[in-house]
């Protein structure tokens, strides 16, 4: 996957991480990846790790709006990602799976739509306990028998 380039993203993810930022969290990594995993934005505070993903548009198309672009396969991805980063972080605090959608004007580039959806899913399984490294880390691992 690649890095954001267009403008409208470059703003909807600068935009995002203000919003993550005035609600007390520290943006850690913009365009985290790992292998083919991605998360647009990381955050965190003392006692959570929060995956974002921002959703960016010009326009509604209709009465859709950009956060409700998030469909189950992007969230699957989105936990897989997540649970690559713990992994890889080593990190034992909770985790939340935001989606952010923002609307930038693209005469202006003005913002002129924001939502934050917190904790917008949840993982199907659930942690056991955070320093178990075989028990916490199984989200969306399990394997098809045939």
């Amino acid at each position: 996957m690649a890095f954001v380039t267009d403008p409208i993203g470059i703003k909807g993810e600068e935009e995002a991480a203000k919003m993550l930022e005035k609600k007390g969290y520290k943006v850690i990594e913009h365009n985290w990846h790992l292998g083919h995993w991605e998360i647009d934005l990381i955050a965190e505070n003392k006692e959570e790790v929060v995956f974002a993903e921002v959703k960016a548009r010009t326009t509604t198309y209709g009465d859709i709006r950009p956060e409700e672009y998030v469909d189950e396969n992007k969230k699957k991805r989105m936990i897989l990602s997540g649970n690559a980063f713990m992994r890889h972080s080593k990190s034992t605090k909770s985790l939340r799976f935001d989606i952010i959608g923002i609307l930038v004007d693209p005469a202006t580039m003005e913002v002129t739509y924001r939502a934050h959806l917190e904790n917008a899913f949840q993982p199907s399984t659930h942690v056991i306990t955070s320093g178990s490294h075989s028990a916490s880390w199984l989200w969306g691992h399990k394997k098809k028998r045939k």
